[in-house]
């Protein structure tokens, strides 16, 4: 039977979580592993040099589960390090409550624990759904509903290495009130954050809900704000290929006896190793 492991951000009570695993229930043995207490927006933390406590529980109709007192992340590798018997065949994060989308991805705690699923070699899928209100596990209805098809998928068609789905999951009421999927970019959003002053020697960061440029076709803000579920295929390699040319035209070197710079092995060396030659000495 496949096995699937269930986290998120949210904790392990949160009501996404609840209609996400037993959704899953439909296709195979379903573990939860997440966070005790709300650790959304905590990106990519692993906790370490302290100890993590945990406790085990039950979420929804009795479906096993560990509450971890720790990131999203380090649910899913205390997960795969034994604290789960049996290793997943595909890690479904979520269903957060609100969206995933632009640079969010860089913040979420939900995102982050299907990242580190694909860094130990797991496909993973991330979910959230487009309503930061959503307090029941009925408002989650329609987005577990999506999720049973994405993740099906999934597991019939399999991942590339290093890549996640990220899946967002407009707030309609009804499944036929979706307009439909698209395969979507990252868009933009521009934050509104401020510092709130609490008291002396205390803030908080506040703010207001972040704008978008919802015109842009192809993005998954585009997508959802035309109540399409946005489908984006995420990889770990963050390397800004198309700016790779540019910046080699920098010519970055390091400090060397020659205007206090040199190159080893790139152009700035091969210059300097032909005027030393022309010299009769080499660099």
């Amino acid at each position: 039977m496949t096995s699937i492991l269930v986290t998120n951000d949210d904790g392990y009570d949160a009501p996404g979580i609840v209609k996400l695993a037993e959704a899953m229930q439909d296709l195979g043995e379903v573990r939860v592993c997440a966070p005790a207490t709300n650790q959304s927006a905590s990106g990519h933390k692993i906790t370490l040099h302290q100890d993590i406590a945990y406790s085990r529980c039950a979420v929804g109709e009795g479906i096993p589960a560990l509450a971890v007192g720790g990131s999203p992340a380090d649910c899913i590798m205390l997960a795969l390090l034994g604290l789960v018997e049996k290793r997943p065949d595909i890690v479904v994060s979520g269903i957060n409550r609100g969206e995933n989308m632009a640079q969010d991805l860089t913040y979420s705690g939900t995102v982050a624990a299907a990242l580190e699923a694909v860094i130990n070699g797991i496909p993973a899928v991330a979910f959230s759904l487009a309503r930061a209100d959503a307090g029941h596990p009925d408002d989650y209805r329609v987005a577990a509903q999506v999720a049973l098809s994405v993740v099906s998928m999934v597991l019939a068609q399999g991942l590339p290495p290093l890549t996640i789905l990220n899946v967002n999951v407009p707030p309609v009421s009804q499944l036929q009130d979706l307009r439909g999927i698209r395969l979507t970019r990252q868009g933009v959003r521009v934050y509104r954050d401020y510092l709130v002053e609490v008291d002396a020697g205390l803030v908080r960061i506040g703010g207001e809900p972040p704008e978008a440029n919802t015109d842009e076709l192809g993005t998954d803000v585009w997508a959802v704000h035309r109540d399409y579920v946005s489908v984006t295929p995420v990889h770990l390699d963050m390397t800004a290929h198309q700016f790779m040319a540019n910046l080699e035209a920098w010519d970055l070197r390091l400090p060397g006896p020659e205007n206090g710079m040199i190159q080893q092995g790139g152009r700035r060396d091969s210059a300097l190793r032909h005027r030393g030659a022309e010299k009769g000495v080499l660099p």
